[in-house]
Formats: structure tokens, C-alpha cells, sequence
């Protein structure tokens, strides 16, 4: 569904670049997680797949069209949610999407079904300029679905979402992947991004640092460890063990056998610490 070879972008048209020599493909079906600090490049990327910023230099094909040249009909392909929503505020709910599925020319879906999706049902009369931050933001999450995209490039998806509103947006986006749609997801956020990617990118500095699963991230570049709770002397007594090294194996072994286990967890690097390892970098 996209295909970008040696992107470059650069605002001051020089070789202060915003990106540099960005390559990566992704296929049909998948959810690739383009994961950088703010100003890593993130949204330059993403504004040249969907046509915002003009290509300056490299190859990028999405969704089947060259977006040297871009046609209308790849807007009939994609949908946009932005970060920072951008619904027309003296419009009601339903009227902004009834405006915007007037830009299509494929089939659409029903505002109505769409409102209540994003938990919006019975505000759909109501100007979104009176939405809170997070009602706003639904309302542009609901208008990048009305075209039924094939492809669909969320930028933060659950930003100022609260955790239960937050969920439902998430098992949106796996219902909508596993229904065919490849999705685009630019975030900062790694815990969504180790939730739902099958692949994500590591952007730094406008330069692509790795490509991987976040399974295989974690097997390359965290430490195997376990926690271990167990009674001693009296007192409950936490240790962590490496299930590596064989002298810490050796202890554990020892621990599991002479003192009673209160509890035991495997504990696993999160990719926000494989991140900051890769890249030197933190996600602020």
C-alpha cells in the first residue's frame, strides 16, 4: 500500500533536511507505527503520503498512484485523522460529516452510524465549536472513516482521550485492520503502538533508525528478566533474576526451591526503553 524510496524533505530548501533518505514499505493488511520524538520527522513523512507537502526528492507511491502526480482518486483511497482536530466549529457533528462525504465519489458511510461509533450518539446536533478537546478529536477520528478507506493514517489517535474512550478508539482500529484496512499510525506513544503494530519505525532526526516488530525489538534488545516475590526470615522479599546468565539462573533456582514464592512475573523491556537504547534519544 506504500512504498517510499530515498525521501528527502527539506522546509529551507537546502540540505538542512527534515527527512533524510527515509526508505520503507508496507503492505496491504498491516499496521506500521512510525514512532519518533516531536520534530523527528514524523508528520513531514506523513504529510507527503497524503499529499499535504509537496515531494521534493526520493519515490513514493501509496495506494497504487506516484504522489508526484497526484489523483483525486487516491483521496477516494485514504483517510486523515489528525492530532489537532480541525472540524468546521459552526457546523453541528453530523453536519461535518455530511459536508465532507460530498468530497467523494465512492460509496460512504452514514454520519449517524459513525457518531455512535466514536460515542458521539446524541450530540450529533450539536455545533462541534461547543466539543470538548476530546469530543472535537473523536468527531475528525469519525470523518477519516466516512470514504471507507483502504488506507488510513492516524496521527495520535487516542491524544486527550480518557482511558475508556481511549480503548474503544484502539478496538476501532483492530475491528477496521481486520477488516483489510492497512493503517498508518504516527504516534509518540509506545504503549499503543507496542498494542496494535505489527511493525514499527524508529524516526529520529528526520533519519529512520530501525524497522522491526515490536516482538522481535524485544527479543534483540531487551533483557529476559523475572520477578520473583518470595517469603524469607519472615518478610515477603522481591528480587529480580535474569533468566539469562547462568549464575542468576542458578539463584533462582535455588530461591524457587528453599523459600515459599509469593509471585512470580516475567518481566519484559518496553519500547519506549528499546527506543531510548536504538536511538539515544528519549520521546519528549
Amino acid at each position: 500500500m506504500i512504498k517510499v524510496e530515498g525521501l528527502y524533505h527539506s522546509y529551507s530548501n537546502d540540505e538542512n533536511y527534515a527527512v533524510k533518505n527515509a526508505n520503507f514499505e508496507i503492505p496491504k493488511g498491516e499496521i506500521f507505527g512510525f514512532l519518533g520524538p516531536s520534530g523527528a520527522g514524523k508528520s513531514t513523512t506523513q504529510g507527503i503520503l497524503t499529499g499535504l507537502l509537496q515531494l521534493q526528492k526520493g519515490n513514493v507511491n501509496v495506494a497504487g498512484y506516484d504522489v508526484k502526480n497526484i489523483s483525486q482518486k487516491m483521496f477516494n483511497k485514504i483517510g486523515m485523522s489528525f492530532e489537532q482536530s480541525n472540524v468546521y466549529s459552526k457546523l453541528t457533528a453530523k453536519e461535518n460529516l455530511d459536508f465532507y462525504r460530498k468530497l467523494f465519489d465512492g460509496q460512504t458511510r452514514e454520519p449517524a452510524d459513525l457518531l455512535k461509533l466514536v460515542g458521539l450518539d446524541g450530540k450529533e446536533n450539536v455545533r462541534a465549536g461547543e466539543f470538548s478537546k476530546g469530543m472535537k478529536h473523536r468527531l475528525t477520528f469519525a470523518r477519516s472513516m466516512i470514504n471507507n478507506p483502504e488506507l488510513w493514517f492516524l496521527d495520535e489517535p487516542t491524544t486527550g482521550l480518557d482511558p475508556a474512550i481511549a480503548s474503544e478508539i484502539k478496538d476501532i482500529i483492530r475491528k477496521e485492520n481486520n477488516n483489510g484496512v492497512t493503517v498508518f499510525l504516527t504516534t509518540h506513544n509506545m504503549f499503543i503502538a507496542d498494542e496494535l503494530c505489527n511493525r514499527v519505525a524508529f524516526i529520529v532526526d528526520g533519519e529512520i533508525k530501525l524497522i522491526d516488530s515490536p516482538k522481535n525489538l524485544k527479543l534483540q534488545y531487551g533483557e529476559q528478566l523475572v520477578d520473583v516475590e518470595f517469603r524469607k526470615n519472615g518478610t515477603v522479599v522481591k528480587e529480580t533474576f535474569s533468566t539469562i546468565k547462568e549464575e542468576e539462573k542458578q539463584r533462582l533456582q535455588k530461591v524457587i526451591l528453599d523459600y515459599e514464592i509469593q509471585s512470580m512475573h516475567t518481566k519484559e523491556a518496553t519500547l519506549e526503553e528499546i527506543f531510548i537504547k536504538v536511538t539515544g534519544r528519549g520521546l519528549v
